[in-house]
Formats: C-alpha cells, structure tokens, sequence
C-alpha cells in the first residue's frame, strides 16, 4: 500500500511542478502575461511550485525504505523520474497543442520503462 501512496503523491507531485514550470509559458503563448516583470513570474511558478513539495516530500518519505517504504533512494528516482515524463507529455499534448508529439518520444518513453526494469532488478 505504501508502493500506490507513493506513486499516486508523486503523480499529484509532478502535475504541480510541471505547471509551475511550464505554466508560464502557456500564460505567454496566449498573451496573458505579456508585459509581466520576471520577479512575478518567478513569484507564481514558486507559488505552484510550494504544492509540490505538499506531495513530493510525503511521497518520499512514505516510499522509502530508510522509513520503512518498499523503495530504495535509485528506485524512487528513477520512478519519479518516469512519472515526471509521462505527466509531461500528457500536458504537453492536451494543453500545448503547438508541441506535437512524434515517434521517437515514444522511443524515449521506451528506454525509461526499460531503466525502471533494470533498477528494480536484483
């Protein structure tokens, strides 16, 4: 159960960080904050970016076998990495449309689950 709290707070995680950011650029490509100085920018990204950390330090605490989890620090990582992506692209393709997705994406998404493989093997 620990494993699936994991996962799921670093699902939830990976949402917050990937609109802090990336976020800003969407408000830009639809000219909301055009003429914003940097530091406000700056400012709301961190501002998104404070609800990942309500569920990325949970997720590795809850998930890590110093405390008591099922992962190791390279697992996690290496999971956190593979979700980081997959949220990624599904923003990427249903909120930036401009940015399409090709094959060799896929290939990459590949070679992800294939170090997720190689990192859980004894």
């Amino acid at each position: 159960m620990q494993g699936i709290w994991t996962i799921i707070l670093l699902v939830i995680s990976n949402i917050f960080m990937t609109f802090a950011w990336y976020g800003q650029l969407k408000l830009s490509e639809m000219h909301i904050s055009d003429g914003w100085p940097l530091i406000v920018i700056i400012l709301m990204s961190w501002g998104v970016a404070l609800f990942e950390y309500f569920a990325m330090i949970p997720a590795n605490r809850i998930g890590s076998n110093i405390n008591g989890g099922p992962f190791n620090m390279m697992q996690l990582k290496v999971i956190q990495e593979v979700i980081s992506l997959t949220v990624f692209t599904i923003i990427v393709a249903l909120v930036f449309k401009s940015q399409p997705i090709q094959w060799n994406h896929f290939v990459a998404f590949g070679l992800m689950i294939l170090a997720v493989f190689f990192v859980f093997l004894k």
